[in-house]
């Protein structure tokens, strides 16, 4: 962002970002808790949004070095009679209520599910000189998203094959997907989408305010 501070704080109709997230969640009625995993010098800002404005948060945990860390340490800290983990990034506020029920339910019926949206750009893969060398077909792509949905017994048993297998994954479902396990894509909203550029900000206000 080069905004200089972290992108969970960024104001975005006078509200971090953080806020928006939580609301989403805590308004959820198929989410029972909530685990923050932040990094320590962020800890006292997100404890004061957190504090008397959302009740299903029960934990801040610290991050790790790499993200399959940090999702062990928030798992870690979630309630022992959890079934299935919701994870998702801080930093994409505007899910709405819909695509979590959708998501989650999905989750319920399968072990595993995620959110995605359709491709509507055509794709290439490149070599290391930039040079095109296929074109996949778009109706087999999808745009993933978050949450990304797990039963309980099937991600943790994903985190330690990661773990005894020195994988160095950034992503959810692949931890999943390499255990041979499929997880399935439930198309949610192209509004949810993450921050990542200024241009990302100046989207997102419009979105709130459409709404």
């Amino acid at each position: 962002m080069g905004l200089g501070i972290s992108k969970q704080f960024i104001p975005l109709c006078s509200e971090p970002v953080i806020k928006h997230t939580l609301r989403a969640f805590e308004q959820s009625d198929i989410i029972d808790s909530v685990v923050v995993v932040c990094r320590p010098q962020d800890e006292s800002e997100i404890q004061k949004i957190v504090e008397g404005n959302f009740k299903k948060v029960k934990a801040l945990v610290y991050g790790g070095s790499m993200r399959d860390e940090s999702v062990r340490n928030g798992i870690v800290a979630a309630d022992e009679r959890t079934t299935h983990y919701a994870i998702h990034d801080g930093a994409r506020p505007l899910i709405e209520q819909d695509d979590i029920t959708a998501v989650v339910s999905k989750a319920f019926e399968t072990g595993a599910a995620a959110l995605g949206t359709l491709v509507t750009d055509t794709i290439k893969v490149v070599d290391e000189n930039n040079i095109i060398v296929d074109t996949p077909i778009r109706e087999g792509l999808r745009a993933v998203q978050t949450p990304q949905v797990f039963e309980k017994s099937l991600y943790l048993k994903a985190l330690d094959n990661a773990k005894d297998k020195s994988l160095n994954i950034t992503d959810d479902c692949k931890l999943v997907e390499t255990l041979g396990e499929n997880v399935h894509i439930v198309i949610g909203s192209e509004t949810n989408i993450k921050l990542t550029t200024q241009s990302d900000i100046t989207l997102a206000e419009t979105i709130l305010k459409l709404r």
